[in-house]
């Protein structure tokens, strides 16, 4: 039908071109004026893809260079004589980051769902690698790091977002029996519990307790039986339990977090010096650069504690707008996701509401360890910690994002394109 109203309007468009050019007035076609070339159009699509997102994510990016910048300089100084030691890996590893996302921008969804499997297997791999002796590093007791020479590759990070694909895609493929069996909703835990249990043995308690919640969001989010889902919660539920009060060190760490001025100066100096930045910072901070917790009171102030030292030289008021930057990120991250679920876009969906689940949780959980809400554990703040796993895997996940929400737009408007044409033929 849309050929045969084509072909009507081809003669029309040509008769009124000569017609002007009778008239001695030639007007340039509309379609050469308003529609650049396919490549142009492409190029300014993947440039934008969701401004809010992308000015969000950029603006944690940024931010986390100036606060890393600030909470590392003495640290720096006293461990490597050079106070702008972690300055410079920071800024290379968001440059690293950001020509990583270009890339991934630019690469098709569809590679990605082939590639599901495969990527969950190089995860697995690199898990193992991690606990052989000569290959794996130890920083702070535990083994969580592969040397790669310029930098340390921490393992979990690249894994977890490969684990978001891969159930993005087992949801696309075995969606109708997740739905419909208890066989379907089990089999990919299965595999995430012997993942899970390469972490456990790094340890990284942390990690494996966002790649469980996130891989459980998404299944329940693609139509898994409530009481399954709803056994499984308690099972493990019972299984982080049992982990605590197995382990001396989880149950300090646990104690420790209720309470940590009963111990102020062992189990609960890291909790105790973090709240004690938050009291200082009070509603606008005591300015960028002028904290005191940072000076070796407060551990890891530049890694999972960054947010301590931002609530103290930012006060309340850059706390809330960090919080902000991070609920936008979730929020648009779902709002992808819902506008590819209603152009069929089954793989993307999920994927979208997958990595939202994952940062989003990331977040809250690295706040609330900073704010004594939660149990002590090793996450990085996505996008703002000193990291190079973390930023380089976080800009990917940001760059799938947007890759989702161009395929889409591209979708939508390679459908409401001929209709649009066939439209100006008839009212012609």
């Amino acid at each position: 039908m849309i050929a045969r109203v084509m072909k009507i309007w081809a003669p029309r468009a040509k008769n009124a071109s000569r017609v002007a050019g009778r008239g001695g007035v030639v007007m340039p076609r509309a379609r050469s004026a308003a529609r650049p070339s396919a490549p142009a159009r492409s190029a300014a699509t993947l440039s934008l893809g969701d401004p809010w997102l992308l000015g969000a994510a950029l603006t944690l990016l940024v931010l986390g260079v100036v606060m890393v910048s600030s909470a590392s300089l003495n640290i720096a100084e006293r461990q490597f004589g050079h106070p702008f030691y972690y300055i410079i890996r920071q800024v290379a590893f968001v440059m690293v980051g950001v020509m990583a996302a270009v890339l991934v921008v630019r690469t098709r969804l569809v590679y990605w769902e082939k590639a599901g499997s495969t990527l969950l297997l190089v995860g697995m791999v690199l898990l193992a690698l991690v606990l052989l002796p000569g290959i794996g590093k130890v920083i702070n007791g535990s083994q969580r790091w592969v040397s790669l020479g310029l930098f340390n590759l921490q393992a979990s990070e690249p894994v977890k977002l490969f684990v978001v694909v891969y159930i993005a895609g087992y949801l696309v493929r075995h969606g109708a029996e997740v739905r419909a069996s208890v066989l379907g909703f089990i089999k990919p835990m299965l595999l995430l519990t012997l993942i899970a249990l390469l972490l456990l043995l790094e340890p990284d308690f942390g990690a494996t307790a966002v790649m469980f919640a996130t891989a459980l969001g998404m299944l329940f989010l693609g139509g898994a039986r409530l009481w399954p889902f709803a056994a499984l919660m308690a099972a493990l539920a019972l299984a982080v339990a049992g982990l605590i009060f197995s382990s001396p060190y989880r149950m300090a760490r646990l104690t420790g977090f209720m309470n940590p001025w009963a111990d102020p100066f062992d189990s609960g100096f890291q909790l105790t010096q973090a709240l004690i930045a938050f009291g200082r910072g009070e509603w606008f901070g005591v300015g960028l650069g002028a904290s005191v917790q940072k000076l070796f009171y407060l551990p890891e102030a530049h890694t999972d504690f960054l947010f301590a030292v931002l609530a103290e030289e930012l006060g309340l008021a850059g706390s809330l707008a960090v919080i902000s930057l991070f609920a936008l990120l979730v929020v648009r991250a779902y709002i992808i996701g819902r506008t590819a679920e209603k152009a069929g876009h089954s793989f993307a969906a999920y994927l979208a509401y997958g990595l939202g689940l994952w940062i989003g949780l990331q977040a809250i959980i690295n706040i609330g360890v900073n704010m004594g809400v939660l149990p002590t554990k090793g996450l990085t703040l996505p996008l703002m910690s000193y990291g190079g796993s973390s930023i380089v895997v976080m800009c990917v996940a940001v760059a799938l994002l947007l890759r989702i929400a161009h395929e889409t737009r591209a979708h939508d408007h390679a459908h409401t394109a001929p209709v649009v044409r066939a439209a100006g033929a008839v009212a012609s």
